[in-house]
């Protein structure tokens, strides 16, 4: 490959998340980071050099998106998620979770609920109850290793708690879930015919394996507002940059107001540079990079089917963030984590993190170069077998 992601990069003392606040979240100093979704790779070099050509320039002033910005983010979904957007339906912030936390705002009161599926990225939580409104879950049903939505109670809950707010994880993270259409449009179905607001966090849809494919959310709806960004796909999380597609001119003329009431106006200038640079020049990085993470997952696969069979693996259809079950070990969630990070030294993020239906699972970060996957999966294997 033109590519190389065997690569150790040390990240230690570079305020990383990830690595350099072990002391802060009370982690033993030696455990193993496997946990915060960024990768421990690079971003792509031609993204890099654009980055740089913008720092050599040396200033930093007021910086806005021209038209081959727009142009950028329009190529990248519709050649692969043949969806359509316009320059004028998108809508541009810092990152998903601010722009979550906005539009939440813009389109509901304090006090309405707000519909999510659990378990679920745990910002979710965050920014319906900081900002005063209900927090309605529809647990995933989990059977034979696979998680499916139970429709009868999301409609249920929709009627019975007067859900305002749909906010759907697609791909779906913890779980790693790609929705079929078919899903989508059922859960489409059941919100149109309550009136409810449905926003989609499609940042994890640029990781699809195997046969399965990504429904951009638009195409089942127009209506609905889609958050995406370049961020997980090539590493930039820390440029912060994220594009909102918002067809209904209502919903789009409220979100902008709450951003603006927010006082924030021009994006971070790399943060500009970079996702333009990544959508037209990436491509082959990013397939490369798909090649090295589903082996990754396969190593982790074989791993724990021939040395930790009890440790239940979900197979993840999205995401390079694999969802473990540690249930048959009959630990409660405190005794596992406590197990995993002072016992096989690893930094990953207990289940309940992702709400109560997490009890006795793990996530861990596959996005790292394979010598540090097998490191941790031999600490795993030391520590549980």
């Amino acid at each position: 490959m033109k590519y190389n992601f065997d690569k150790i990069i040390n990240r230690y003392g570079t305020n990383s998340l990830k690595f350099d606040f072990a002391e802060e979240q009370k982690i033993p100093a030696d455990a193993l980071p496997m946990w915060v979704a960024d990768m421990d790779f690079p971003a792509p070099p031609e993204v890099l050099a654009d980055i740089q050509s913008a720092v050599a320039h040396g200033i930093f002033g007021y910086t806005e998106a021209k038209e081959s910005y727009y142009n950028a983010v329009i190529n990248w979904f519709k050649s692969r998620f043949d969806y359509a957007v316009t320059r004028r339906e998108i809508v541009k912030a810092p990152g998903i979770v601010f722009a979550l936390a906005q539009a939440i705002r813009a389109f509901t009161e304090p006090g309405d609920a707000v519909l999510i599926q659990t378990p679920v990225y745990y910002p979710f939580y965050d920014i319906i109850r900081d900002n005063d409104r209900k927090i309605v879950t529809n647990p995933l049903i989990y059977e034979h290793r696979k998680y499916t939505i139970n429709f009868a109670d999301f409609e249920r809950k929709i009627v019975d708690e007067n859900v305002k707010l749909f906010l759907l994880c697609s791909p779906h993270n913890p779980v790693g879930r790609v929705w079929t259409k078919a899903e989508l449009e059922r859960l489409d179905e059941i919100c149109r015919r309550h009136n409810v607001i449905i926003i989609s966090d499609e940042i994890h849809c640029d990781f699809v394996w195997s046969n399965h494919a990504h429904t951009c959310f638009g195409s089942i709806n127009p209506n609905a507002v889609i958050a995406t960004a370049p961020s997980k796909t090539f590493n930039l999380a820390g440029l912060q940059i994220s594009n909102l597609f918002v067809r209904d001119t209502e919903l789009r003329k409220k979100l902008k107001t709450e951003i603006n009431k927010s006082g924030y106006s021009q994006l971070n200038t790399l943060g500009i540079v970079s996702c333009e640079s990544a959508y037209t020049k990436g491509l082959q990085w990013l397939d490369e990079l798909k090649i090295y993470l589903q082996n990754n997952i396969n190593l982790t696969r074989d791993f724990l089917q021939s040395r930790l069979p009890k440790v239940k693996f979900i197979e993840p259809e999205s995401t390079y963030l694999v969802w473990l079950d540690f249930a048959e070990y009959g630990l409660s969630q405190a005794e596992l984590d406590k197990r995993v990070t002072e016992g096989a030294k690893l930094w990953l993020d207990g289940g309940t993190m992702f709400g109560k239906e997490g009890e006795g699972f793990q996530r861990v970060n596959i996005a790292c170069p394979r010598s540090v996957l097998q490191d941790a999966l031999d600490r795993l294997a030391r520590e549980f077998l």
